[in-house]
């Protein structure tokens, strides 16, 4: 049978658990990009920006708690299963709350719920695609991230007509000239495109609390979209009806459905098997980030087994820092010297990054049945590199920031999930490359966006490109060392053949 066969054989085999599973990160799509509705919810609870602020911080950091836990309910399908129907009606249900939240310390709490739930997600449907379909698991990451950015996309869509086209500020209280590019600046990096609406004088004080003022119609659009999001839960529990889980005296399932029947078809030859350590033997399961750092489950490990599980991680460390990085401060880049594009037209350009970022994850997904993860990846740092060298060279020409923006979106989009996918291949998906990359991901998300924040403020518009080319580049670096390791890793092939791009050589694609 050809690849694209039996990849259409697998898909069939588990169509309505691999649906599931793509719905579910739909959710998490919708919980992302939100952020437009800042300045509304600043109204709407009162509260100065830098305590709106940390609302979203709590998310992010609730996020990151909820990826390195989430490994705790894939011990069993009901467990898992039971988890993505937790989190994805809780996602509703935030949506269904958020406009009934008047102070900004319940927003936070809500908000850490949504984090909470979200990581769940991230960290739980990854898990179980790979499980699934294991050496084939490529594409169906590659679908499942593509939901992301449709989630991603949708959101501010549906935000937008509800968004106040005045400011609630009071008109009678003027700051003075550094104090309102501050706020500008502020509210470009969190709110992005929206606060194009701010009037450009009688701002308050950015500290300062607003008091009464335009009304805000943002309700509506959170309990559209927890309207949008309600059958996704629903998806979950006819799963579990369907496994026959919803019964109290139901028994304990094995760990993926009909996983076992496929294990036979992937499993590696004893031969293979026997190359490793005969110490070494991992536990079979992806655990949460802290059953996986224990000690029991690397006895015997040779060093790559490590290098691997650092290696990937500190590369989504890079790239998805530098996603969460370029879509929060492209605009603040456009709007500054030397570019000085209009707020309105640099609005466009997160719209635009996560546009093409969808885009990407689209055309990746026949892509990734045709091309080995490893050569993916390749291919998306060296552009991301490629890219930002350009945005430099030409960096007071507005065409090239908008064509560099598209471009940047397509390179990263399929990075994680092609990354996700090549390191659970060299580690015979063993070990907790999962757990750890999502992890790792996560934090770079949350760390690198405050350093570019930092460095921003501190060295002017011109720092926001020399960044990007410094992470692109440990990003690739990090990715070589990765390659390294697996050449030095036991027991598998790592050394592409001269007829087989990069990282095709295992391929059964690639067989013929």
């Amino acid at each position: 049978m050809g690849c694209d066969g039996r990849v259409s054989e697998l898909l069939r085999r588990h169509l309505q658990p691999t649906l599931t599973y793509w719905s579910v990160f739909f959710s998490f799509g919708l919980c992302i990009a939100f952020l437009p509705t800042l300045l509304d919810l600043r109204c709407q609870t009162h509260s100065s920006l830098p305590q709106i602020s940390w609302v979203f911080f709590s998310q992010q950091l609730c996020l990151l708690l909820g990826s390195a836990l989430g490994g705790i309910f894939k011990r069993t399908l009901a467990q898992s299963l039971w988890a993505l129907f937790t989190s994805t009606l809780a996602i509703s249900l935030v949506f269904a709350v958020i406009p009934f939240c008047q102070d900004v310390k319940v927003l936070a709490l809500v908000m850490a719920l949504a984090g909470l739930a979200m990581g769940c997600i991230d960290t739980v449907a990854n898990m179980q695609l790979v499980r699934i379909y294991q050496k084939d698991s490529a594409i169906f990451l590659q679908v499942l991230h593509f939901f992301v950015g449709f989630g991603a996309l949708l959101s501010p869509l549906i935000a937008d007509p509800f968004l106040s086209e005045a400011s609630c500020f009071p008109v009678n209280s003027t700051a003075n000239a550094s104090s309102r590019n501050h706020l500008f600046h502020a509210a470009r990096v969190l709110g992005q495109h929206h606060v194009g609406v701010l009037p450009q004088t009688n701002q308050t004080l950015p500290g300062s609390a607003p008091k009464g003022g335009a009304e805000t119609h943002v309700s509506y659009a959170f309990w559209i979209m927890a309207l949008i999001n309600l059958p996704v839960p629903m998806a979950v529990l006819f799963l579990l009806s369907k496994e026959r889980l919803l019964t109290c005296y139901a028994q304990r399932r094995p760990l993926l459905l009909s996983a076992d029947e496929l294990a036979l078809e992937t499993r590696p030859s004893e031969k293979e098997d026997t190359s490793l350590s005969s110490k070494f033997q991992p536990h079979s399961g992806h655990e949460d980030l802290f059953s996986c750092c224990q000690r029991k489950n690397f006895q015997g490990a040779p060093c790559t087994f490590f290098t691997i599980h650092i290696t990937a991680a500190l590369v989504l460390f890079m790239t998805d820092g530098m996603t969460g990085a370029y879509s929060a401060f492209v605009y603040s880049y456009a709007v500054e010297k030397p570019l000085s594009v209009g707020h309105k037209v640099a609005g466009y350009l997160p719209s635009l990054f996560w546009g093409f970022i969808t885009l990407g994850r689209l055309i990746s997904i026949p892509v990734s049945s045709r091309m080995r993860p490893a050569t993916m990846v390749f291919i998306n740092l060296v552009g991301v590199v490629v890219t930002f060298l350009v945005l430099l060279i030409f960096s007071y020409n507005v065409i090239f920031l908008f064509v560099g923006t598209a471009s940047l979106g397509l390179f990263l989009s399929s990075t994680f999930p092609s990354m996700l996918a090549y390191t659970e291949d060299i580690l015979q998906y063993r070990g907790c490359a999962t757990t750890v990359l999502v992890t790792g991901a996560g934090i770079g998300e949350m760390a690198l966006q405050m350093l570019v924040g930092l460095i921003f403020q501190a060295q002017g518009s011109y720092s926001f490109l020399v960044c990007g080319v410094i992470f692109g580049c440990l990003a690739f670096t990090f990715y070589v060392l990765l390659l390294f390791s697996h050449r030095m890793h036991p027991g598998l092939p790592s050394v592409p053949t001269q007829d087989k791009p990069l990282g095709m050589e295992n391929s059964e694609c690639y067989q013929r």
